[in-house]
């Protein structure tokens, strides 16, 4: 009883600590923004994509060398995240780009990265971007490329196989990727141009050998496998690549303008496409090659790269390229962070960062207003957010979903807003068949995309997942929480019952997805965050609310409550901590286990308290890992890569990401407590 006292007594000065260094970090116009770290792949690709532009590179060669080689593991490899093993594409792409920003390829670096490619089977075993980049310089055969004709563009949106049913961040890559296949680029390097270009024969196993390597097995392969899907989509392939050989036909022509045309009406205000460095990549080179390469800087083509620009970071390790920035989401949950450390709604901090959000929500009423997600869902009305600062094509539910919390978390009586309202409306319109949600798009489901010769990362979709689906519930909840604690005039409610009532709805749809979701250990699978930490955190959290909705099931839903707390008490480092590798997307068999970092103890944390009290030996460990991690200026950090891009292929840094979920559990601890932690303190 006295360790519990003692961890009780440091939890407020814990919080103040955490929530000064915060508020020492905000933007002047009141949100927060760190870097997005990934790995080196973004910044290879910019290098190179800069020399074939013939731009010069920002601030010379070495501050990006300096960071490249920063990152380069000690085999000689580079990775996906610091503690996951090499990659034979990035190492290739990182190789290129040295080579491209003048590291001599007999430099120790570079012989020691040659070394690490030769002995993991060479340039032959890169996956397909990587070959669509090296393409582009005559590095590898365009023949050895999937088939991406434009008049794939003209498929109504409707068809299963349309551009509409691949998940956003695909779609958007893709359309400029079909004007890319039809030009087929082979730019300049230092030797020369050519179609057979020899500048990385070095690093390839077999010189000289034939370099059009197929990208899929054979049919008889797959048909020996029994592979029916394959098949069908290397039988389309190839027939993709007959349509690609009409290159002069009318169609082509009218297929080149209405990609074009697509290109340049999603192209937002900062100059980028979809928030994300691939279609700001292919998007500027799509202009390029078809001759938009104004030198006016209100160009659509001056405007990429300016927005490009925008996604470099710079510091004392030097620059590189980020995969996305994360404004929004960075400000939400760094506010949702000092509401749940105790700071009172009317903090200016929160006021001023709400007030940042509520401005970049969308509230266009008009019938033509952007987004991708209205070409299949028409009738529903806008009101959601998206990740970045300039995103308006496809904003997001997970964003959207914390948006709400945020706001009522700060003021309770928000739920009669027309902001909090319209954002419930968005959510649940976007709601899929099966009673979960995906992060951008509504029945983004047709799975065969992923056994397309072109999809070998398997991330063209955008099913439900439990995380995103495990927040909604978590909104919905506090809203119709505060919705039974409010004694306002119901006649001139926003949140009118009709509303209500499909909230309860949709949430019963929800929680029956959530339910058949759970693993046979009590776990949920993480698509966004590391991972069946990230899942069953927000599971829990979410159907911790779930009795303010519809309280008819609250045995089963109890039931299935403890069997996740049950699984993370189990999971518990010895450290007091919790932590999760990234391999568990490849090696579910390891779900839990990993180096204890401060995100994923702070997601655990939060699961833990939906059912256990704050006297419980597992609360107080986990409190007391967070506490005896804190730096001295009341930060957390930590060197994992806890955010998911794509799983098994692509992972994120959030630098904030310690700090604010830290925040999230340890004052949801304090207020179990009754704790007040900022009373009597001065702002």
């Amino acid at each position: 009883m006295n360790d519990y006292k003692s961890t009780v007594i440091a939890v407020p000065e814990s919080l103040r600590k955490a929530a000064a260094y915060i508020q020492s970090q905000v933007r002047d116009d009141g949100h927060w923004c760190a870097e997005v770290k990934s790995n080196t792949t973004v910044t290879s690709e910019y290098i190179t994509f800069l020399y074939a532009l013939k731009l010069p590179v920002p601030d010379g060669p070495e501050p990006w060398i300096s960071w490249l080689l920063s990152e380069q593991k000690y085999d000689g490899s580079w990775g996906p995240a610091p503690e996951i093993p090499g990659d034979i594409s990035e190492t290739v792409e990182a190789y290129f780009a040295l080579k491209i920003l003048g590291l001599d390829p007999e430099n120790q670096v570079m012989r020691k990265a040659r070394s690490w490619i030769l002995a993991n089977g060479g340039v032959a075993r890169v996956r397909i971007f990587t070959r669509i980049y090296l393409a582009c310089f005559g590095l590898f055969p365009w023949s050895a490329i999937p088939e991406l004709p434009p008049e794939l563009i003209f498929v109504p949106a409707a068809a299963p196989c349309s551009i509409y049913y691949m998940a956003s961040w695909a779609r958007a890559t893709v359309v400029p990727l079909l004007l890319i296949s039809h030009h087929r680029p082979v730019f300049a390097l230092p030797n020369g141009r050519s179609e057979n270009n020899t500048y990385l024969d070095e690093i390839w196993c077999d010189r000289g050998a034939n370099k059009n390597i197929p990208y899929s097995d054979s049919l008889w392969s797959m048909a020996w496998q029994l592979d029916a899907t394959s098949v069908a989509c290397t039988i389309v392939d190839k027939a993709l690549r007959y349509v690609n050989g009409m290159r002069k036909s009318p169609w082509r022509s009218a297929a080149r303008r209405r990609c074009l045309e697509w290109i340049l009406e999603r192209q937002e205000e900062d100059g980028g496409w979809a928030g994300i460095f691939p279609p700001m990549h292919g998007g500027v080179l799509a202009l390029y090659l078809e001759g938009h390469h104004s030198t006016d800087p209100k160009s659509p083509y001056q405007r990429g790269l300016a927005g490009l620009e925008g996604f470099i970071w710079t510091d004392e390790r030097g620059k590189r390229m980020q995969a996305c920035v994360s404004p929004v989401w960075d400000t939400i949950l760094s506010s949702i962070g000092l509401l749940d450390a105790g700071l009172p709604g009317d903090n200016e901090y929160i006021v001023r960062s709400n007030a940042w959000l509520l401005a970049r929500q969308d509230k266009d009423r008009g019938a033509q207003s952007p987004g991708d997600w209205r070409v299949l869902n028409p009738n529903l009305i806008p009101g959601a957010i998206s990740f970045e600062y300039f995103n308006k094509w496809t904003p997001d539910v997970d964003d959207t979903a914390a948006l709400i919390l945020a706001f009522v978390k700060k003021d309770p009586s928000s739920i009669d807003s027309d902001s909090v309202v319209r954002a419930i409306q968005w959510i649940l319109g976007m709601q899929n068949a099966d009673g979960g949600w995906g992060a951008f798009d509504r029945e983004n489901n047709k799975l065969f995309f992923n056994q397309i010769p072109f999809s070998d990362m398997e991330s063209m979709c955008d099913p439900s997942t439990a995380d995103v689906t495990g927040r909604v519930i978590e909104a919905f909840g506090l809203v119709m929480k505060q919705h039974s604690k409010s004694s306002g005039p119901i006649e001139k409610s926003l949140l009118t019952q009709s509303i209500r009532d499909a909230i309860k709805q949709s949430a019963n749809r929800g929680i029956d997805y959530l339910l058949r979701e759970q693993e046979q250990s009590g776990s949920w699978y993480g698509r966004w965050g590391a991972n069946y930490l990230y899942g069953t955190s927000n599971v829990l959290c979410g159907l911790a609310n779930a009795h303010f909705i519809d309280n008819s099931r609250a045995g089963l839903i109890n039931q299935s409550i403890r069997r996740g707390v049950d699984w993370l008490v189990n999971v518990q480092n010895t450290d007091g901590g919790w932590g999760e590798c990234l391999e568990t997307y490849s090696r579910p068999a390891l779900a839990g286990q990993g180096k204890s970092t401060a995100s994923q103890t702070g997601w655990a944390l939060m699961g833990v308290l939906t059912l256990l009290p704050v006297t419980d030996l597992t609360v107080r460990r986990g409190v007391q890992y967070l506490l005896s991690t804190q730096r001295e200026d009341g930060a957390w950090t930590e060197r994992e890569f806890t955010g998911v891009g794509f799983p098994n292929h692509f992972y994120l840094g959030y630098v904030y990401y310690p700090h604010y979920f830290a925040m999230m559990g340890l004052g949801r601890y304090a207020s179990l407590c009754g704790l007040k932690v900022f009373e009597d303190v001065s702002e």
